[in-house]
């Protein structure tokens, strides 16, 4: 039977896989295991194979893995949707926020980050499946809400994330992946300095990875299928 550890390494050798196909060097992605309804036990497990950071969904969820892993030197990563009363407790607790798709919680993750914490790592979430059901700002507004991140205090803005329609078309899941790619190399032409492509899960990182993903958001693949919420 697969353990944590033993699915951790096989994603890791997918990951490998992808980026030598790609050209790319090995440190130029990232992991990122999303935990997210997954107990603390599951996230010691990953630790002990070499995982350090963890991505969550859920503030309160999330914040009960801390206090019960506060031993471990874990980084943290808010990849949900953000409910305006929940800015604090993210600005208090996590590193990243790949969320961000609106001025209001930009301006309230900057107003609420603690003195000392350093800068809260930004992703600006682009919707660019154009779903109504799914989180994201429109590519067209991407680029406003980036620049206005990029000049909010406290934070730092690293680059951008989506979540494509999951789809069995290997052409059109490329192509939503080389957008998000076309968005950053935009940005970057007229001034940003983003350096963070958040995008690609566990059925899709290869074709992530082949679009110029830094950062894959992987969970399924590591702790297996979730329960229903």
């Amino acid at each position: 039977m697969a353990t944590i550890i033993s699915r951790l390494q096989a994603v890791r050798s997918r990951i490998q896989s992808a980026v030598l196909a790609a050209g790319r060097g090995q440190e130029t992605v990232q992991l990122l295991a999303v935990s997210k309804t997954f107990p603390p036990e599951a996230i010691r497990e990953a630790y002990a194979g070499g995982q350090t950071d963890f991505g969550e969904n859920y503030v309160q969820e999330a914040l009960a893995k801390m206090r019960a892993l506060a031993d471990l030197p874990l980084v943290w990563h808010f990849i949900g949707p953000i409910q305006t009363n929940k800015t604090r407790a993210i600005a208090e607790n996590f590193t990243w926020v790949h969320s961000v798709d609106r001025e209001k919680a930009a301006e309230r993750l900057a107003h609420a980050r603690p003195p000392g914490s350093g800068r809260l790592q930004v992703c600006v979430q682009v919707n660019v499946s154009g779903e109504r059901s799914k989180s994201g700002v429109s590519p067209d507004r991407a680029p406003a809400l980036a620049r206005l991140v990029a000049g909010l205090p406290n934070l730092r803005l690293r680059g951008l994330m989506a979540i494509p329609e999951p789809t069995p078309d290997s052409v059109l899941q490329r192509s939503r992946f080389a957008e998000l790619r076309r968005l950053r190399d935009e940005m970057n032409a007229e001034g940003l300095a983003l350096d963070t492509l958040s995008m690609g899960m566990s059925g899709d990182l290869e074709a992530a990875i082949a679009e110029g993903a830094t950062m894959v958001r992987v969970g399924t693949a590591i702790f297996g299928e979730r329960a229903r919420r």
